[in-house]
């Protein structure tokens, strides 16, 4: 990892009862956040708002990347 963000109480907060409901460590809950953020949000303002497009390949709002996840399934 490239550095570790601080987190607002508020946001630690949700994170550790988010942990609790799904009774794994917050490291992984935040995960779990992440895994779920391309479902939710707007994949495409996302790729036309990157600034490495170097990653492109392995990133989770590539639009081929998604469908590649659904065909595979979760992890």
């Amino acid at each position: 990892m490239a550095y570790t963000p601080e987190l607002s109480m508020g946001a630690s907060s949700s994170l550790r009862r988010i942990a609790w409901a799904l009774n794994v460590p917050m490291t992984k809950a935040i995960e779990r956040v992440f895994e779920t953020l391309p479902q939710i949000l707007d994949t495409r303002l996302i790729c036309e708002s990157c600034r490495d497009k170097s990653k492109c390949p392995e990133c989770a709002f590539n639009s081929q990347n998604q469908t590649q996840q659904k065909k595979e399934g979760p992890n």
